[in-house]
């Protein structure tokens, strides 16, 4: 059997794809094809998946909602592994969230204040899973996953389950140490408290409106294109430059929000790359702050 039948058997016919353009599966709605997409609906069958690709060499990466990632133009060899609906249940333990890694983190959020719980509203807008959240310790308005987080149960690389509690992540801004571990995050768990429920509601529409006032939502994008430089904040050192509205084809850098790189409709990769690349060049040589990107870059050139 070729490797594609193979996969096919293990994951289901329609469940994989190939040469599937990424700017499918992104938030950017940019990239190259991945070779083969794969989209595993259970932890038994990622087990299966994972292990016929590592037994035929076969590169692979995993893709929550695609983010916090830009795909670049020659797109991504080997397999990219996508986390299906056995992945995205979310469910009370008493005090606790169990979170499912392919859970969207407005679906977690939404449980969250269901059940009166505490401590996740501010994950409420953030367009991805919990699976990525964890990876990035993810965070908005003053909160961050690492505050609320217990513990997560991982896929190390012998593909070996394993229970970690929180503080063996090395959490910290926007970092884990869960990518250089070789650790694909299964599920999680979150220790919250009993709160009002109308009260969590409020809280969320309040963040809800901010966002749309101070963020291109209207623009495909990644969220926030750079980590906040220490001591500075990236929006404000990049329209000190004069750079909001800078633009190579299709992308451009917000003028809602100088810290968003976006999509206006037609960009390719390499557009979006070369106005990071053009932001970090200007912003070091005007204030002497290097910015890093938060969005991770993958692919082909």
């Amino acid at each position: 059997m070729t490797l594609l039948e193979r996969l096919k058997e293990a994951a289901g016919e329609t469940q994989v794809k190939v040469q599937e353009p990424m700017k499918h599966h992104c938030t950017f709605q940019t990239g190259g094809p991945a070779d083969y997409f794969v989209e595993v609906s259970s932890w038994r069958v990622l087990f299966t998946v994972l292990a016929l690709l590592k037994e035929e060499g076969v590169p692979v990466t995993v893709l929550g909602k695609g983010s916090n990632v830009l795909v670049k133009e020659g797109g991504i060899r080997g397999a990219v592994v996508t986390l299906g609906e056995g992945f995205r249940q979310v469910r009370r333990d008493g005090n606790c969230l169990v979170v499912g890694a392919g859970a969207a983190l407005s679906q977690m959020a939404l449980a969250a204040m269901e059940a009166s719980l505490l401590g996740v509203a501010f994950a409420g807008g953030i367009p991805g899973t919990f699976g990525g959240a964890v990876v990035m310790n993810a965070g908005a308005y003053g909160g961050e996953l690492k505050d609320v987080l217990k513990e997560v149960t991982v896929l190390d690389q012998k593909l070996q389950v394993q229970t970690l509690p929180a503080s063996a992540l090395d959490l910290g801004y926007r970092h884990s140490n869960i990518i250089e571990k070789g650790y694909l995050v299964l599920e999680g768990v979150l220790e919250l408290e009993e709160g009002d429920k109308e009260a969590i509601r409020a809280q969320m529409k309040d963040y809800a409106a901010r966002r749309r006032e101070k963020q291109p939502l209207e623009y495909a994008s990644a969220g926030s294109t750079f980590k906040r430089p220490e001591g500075h904040f990236a929006g404000a050192l990049i329209e000190q430059c004069g750079l909001k509205g800078y633009q190579v084809g299709g992308g451009a850098v917000s003028t809602k929000h100088a810290g968003f790189v976006v999509n206006l409709g037609q960009a390719k990769s390499d557009d979006l790359l070369a106005v990071i690349a053009h932001v970090q060049s200007v912003v070091l040589e005007q204030t002497g702050v290097a910015l890093e990107c938060e969005v991770k870059i993958i692919g082909e050139d």
